[in-house]
């Protein structure tokens, strides 16, 4: 079978390995239909954590596909039937993942894609409680953003920032995967959204999504541009993923007691930061990594019901390549997808 594989720092190839054997008790085997590129997928591809892996690797740590077969003691799932992953290896019988929480699991092997092998290759074998199934209606390509590109989305808005309808949140990079699934989750529950890009021709786009108001953050100080159209005020959440560049002008753009929650770190993993205002003003600061296993089929029931992800372009296997410039040139408005 075909498989994507990092061999060393930006060496990425499509190669020729031997297909898993047939699934164990308790497990179904994959057929891939669809991966999603993130950037945690490009942080993978320059090299980072190379000393956690053994070379080579597949990569890929979101995608979709459909049941080929099932072992023993499967009874949620036959094949044929379209499901999506947990982006993660997690133990299952930690506190953490008994409680639904997978993404704090206490004896976590690794992220797919990044520390151990991941989902582009053709057929992989995983533990049935880490597969999700995919409702009728929504297609392998939208599926494939359902672990991240929505899950994390879902995880950052309302399980950890608790956004409410009817508030104020600003979303950084309004463009990229997770931040046109903000904007789109953020006004489904009637929320005054702000949203930051590059270009103008993003800031219609977001408009198109639902975005109350659009700052290119090239031409314009974005903490000053939201602080003048909340008259002062802030905002009550702010959406944070950029990291270093933005982190202290996106505390300016909190109102008193208000809540930052942040998945990434783009452009830098380190800061400084005022504590005084920290504490005077109250904020309340998250951090969010990946998403419970049920935020994926919150996800999916979004998709079902017409929240679909944007999704800027469609790549076969073997032209993976254009969509991985495509992501890493920030030409995205949405998703890039590789299909096998």
């Amino acid at each position: 079978m075909r498989s994507l594989q990092l061999f060393g720092d930006r060496d990425l190839r499509i190669t020729e390995m031997e297909p898993p054997p047939p699934p164990a008790a308790g497990e179904v085997q994959v057929r891939v239909k669809a991966l999603a590129l993130n950037f945690l997928d490009v942080w993978g591809f320059r090299g980072m954590a190379f000393a956690k892996r053994k070379m080579p690797q597949a990569v890929g740590v979101e995608a979709s596909g459909e049941i080929a077969a099932v072992g023993e003691g499967v009874t949620r799932f036959k094949a044929g039937d379209p499901v999506t992953m947990y982006g993660a290896e997690t133990c299952g019988h930690c506190s953490a993942c008994l409680k639904g929480w997978d993404n704090l699991c206490e004896n976590v092997a690794g992220i797919m894609g990044f520390h151990i092998d991941g989902f582009a290759r053709e057929l992989i074998n995983r533990p049935e409680r880490l597969v999700i199934p995919v409702p009728k209606g929504v297609s392998f390509e939208q599926a494939a953003c359902a672990p991240i590109g929505f899950g994390t989305v879902q995880h950052m808005l309302f399980d950890n920032a608790k956004l409410e309808p009817g508030e104020s949140i600003l979303v950084h990079a309004g463009g990229s995967g997770i931040g046109t699934a903000a904007i789109k989750m953020a006004k489904a529950i009637g929320c005054t959204v702000y949203t930051t890009v590059g270009d103008d021709e993003k800031g219609e786009k977001a408009k198109a999504l639902g975005a109350d108001y659009v700052i290119n953050y090239r031409t314009e100080r974005f903490e000053g541009e939201v602080r003048r159209l909340t008259k002062r005020k802030g905002v009550d959440v702010v959406f944070e993923h950029v990291g270093a560049e933005t982190w202290n002008g996106s505390l300016l753009c909190l109102k008193r007691g208000g809540r930052l929650v942040t998945c990434g770190s783009t452009s830098g993993v380190s800061t400084t930061m005022n504590l005084m205002q920290l504490f005077q003003q109250q904020y309340r600061i998250f951090g969010s990594f990946g998403c419970r296993i049920e935020n994926i089929a919150q996800s999916l029931d979004k998709m079902a019901g017409g929240m679909t992800p944007v999704i800027d372009a469609v790549f076969p296997l073997d032209e993976f390549q254009k969509g991985l410039e495509r992501l890493e040139g920030r030409k995205v408005f949405g998703k890039v997808i590789v299909t096998f």
